[in-house]
């Protein structure tokens, strides 16, 4: 009930901040999906269209307040706070549409196709990286600016390597060396500081924090993480983002791009560069992978768990191009790759077909099995919190933003689907051993809405990202059916 009366209080709060800034009350108030972390967000439209914003940490929101304010002094495109409430733990900023560059750039990550205006777009918005980080950096104060540090150094470093082993690497069950892994991880941290520069850490430059205006101009978000540190951080952390997927040649165009565009600032050799990169892409890699293992393996987040193969993905590349050095650290990462539950690849170049279902029970019941060897799985949602009891879901369905927002709200459906993971993978393994090739997987609600649509979605691409075999998704009462193709 605390818990519920703060949020209600950050709500009212960004009405009267709004109130103050305009004049007038807001007509609406629009929760936007979540993200990683525990902020919230609303659309409050009226006389002007704003985003409210509800921290959970009001020295993470002086941060990015105070940055937002030195960015926009230097001509740099962000968002522009217009009021912030007294305890700093709610504001309100310019609105900057809905349309995110990872949105933008979905024909490319799905399917491969990566068009001359979706290329241009990405040249546009790395071209201004640059600005921020040097021009960024002039007369800026990190120390007393920055959250929670002022600059990436050892200690910093170390907190990230610290949580890819404790929230990743232990999770997954793989044996180590603590006094082994230890001295690799020093040795990386002193290689990076080797290439410290006195220029602004983005620290999170990727896709997801770039919003698009109406003629494509890039704008730029969730910069509160930032510090002082390597410029080269800033470039892996957007062109080695997992779920862009960018292919390797367009990243060597970006690459491109960023050198020219920092010119004026410093000169840099391309050869060098790209060397120096790899050391960068390592770190990135296992921090990312400790956020994953933090929001999806400890947390039960299953968009976190989603991404975990994708990351694993440009590991395994790394590793066939790694770094000179930590010659143990390299070792155990390669373990990591090859363990069962992180093999993406397992399975590819087979002619199995998995089927997974949603239905409602009160609709035409159980899906009929008519594959040649039956059996397989139906699982029954209906001990999950239902949306369907709320006339704010009713026209919704499980692939809606606010009703995976609703499911995902108290972890439960998390530790529901991690049982039919564990359930599911064991058969899926064992069918691939033997030759088998049909295997179908039902979930099951009330109506066939909201619980079943979402575990179903879930199940298809957890299958499919795993395995790599090819699954056929059916939304019975919804009539939408969608196949993901086996990896080859």
């Amino acid at each position: 009930m605390i818990e519920e009366n703060a949020k209600m209080a950050g709500d009212n709060m960004l009405g009267r901040l709004y109130e103050n800034v305009t004049g007038t009350v807001p007509e609406s108030m629009v929760l936007l999906p979540g993200a990683g972390s525990g902020r919230r967000y609303y659309r409050l439209r009226g006389s002007e269209t704003m985003i409210g914003v509800v921290g959970t940490d009001a020295a993470e929101n002086k941060a990015f307040i105070r940055l937002s304010r030195h960015f926009r002094d230097k001509g740099l495109p962000v968002p522009e706070v217009k009021g912030v409430s007294d305890d700093g733990m709610n504001y309100i900023q310019d609105d900057l549409g809905s349309t995110s560059l990872f949105a933008f750039i979905a024909s490319g990550r799905t399917q491969g196709v990566w068009s001359d205006d979706v290329r241009a777009v990405l040249k546009r918005t790395i071209r201004v990286l640059p600005a921020i980080q040097w021009r960024g950096a002039e007369g800026l104060d990190f120390d007393a600016v920055c959250f929670p540090v002022g600059a990436m150094d050892r200690r910093a470093l170390m907190w990230d390597l610290n949580y890819f082993k404790y929230c990743f690497l232990k999770p997954s069950g793989l044996e180590h060396s603590e006094p082994l892994l230890e001295r690799d991880f020093m040795e990386l941290c002193d290689r990076v500081l080797e290439h410290d520069t006195p220029t602004f850490m983005y620290r999170d430059f990727q896709s997801r924090n770039v919003m698009l205006g109406a003629d494509g101009s890039p704008w730029f978000i969730d910069f509160q993480g930032g510090r002082r540190g390597p410029y080269h951080y800033d470039v892996v952390s957007f062109l080695w983002q997992a779920q862009a997927r960018y292919p390797d040649e367009l990243r060597e165009e970006l690459i491109d791009e960023y050198i020219k565009a920092a010119q004026p600032y410093v000169s840099i050799n391309g050869d060098v560069f790209r060397k120096e990169l790899k050391l960068f892409v390592l770190l990135r890699t296992l921090q990312v992978l400790g956020a994953y293992g933090l929001r999806g393996l400890v947390q039960r987040k299953a968009h976190f768990l989603q991404s975990i193969p994708a990351a694993m993905d440009n590991l395994r590349r790394l590793l066939d191009d790694a770094p000179e050095g930590m010659d143990y650290l390299m070792e155990t990462l390669r373990r990591l790759t090859r363990l069962p539950r992180w093999n993406a690849d397992k399975g590819a170049g087979t002619d199995m077909t998995v089927r997974v279902n949603s239905f409602g029970y009160r609709k035409s019941g159980i899906p009929e099995d008519t594959t040649p060897n039956g059996g397989g799985f139906v699982f029954d949602c209906r001990a999950l919190s239902n949306p369907g009891r709320y006339p704010q879901y009713l026209a919704l369905t499980g692939r809606d933003q606010a009703v995976i927002d609703f499911l995902e709200s108290d972890g439960e459906v998390g530790r529901y689907l991690d049982h039919a993971y564990a359930l599911v993978d064991m058969a899926v393994e064992r069918y691939i051993e033997r030759g088998f090739s049909q295997l179908m997987v039902s979930f099951g609600c009330t109506g066939g809405q909201h619980r079943s649509v979402y575990a179903a979605e879930h199940m298809a691409r957890h299958i499919n990202d795993k395995y790599g075999v090819r699954v056929v998704l059916c939304h019975r009462e919804q009539g939408i059916s969608t196949i993901y193709n086996a990896r080859r």
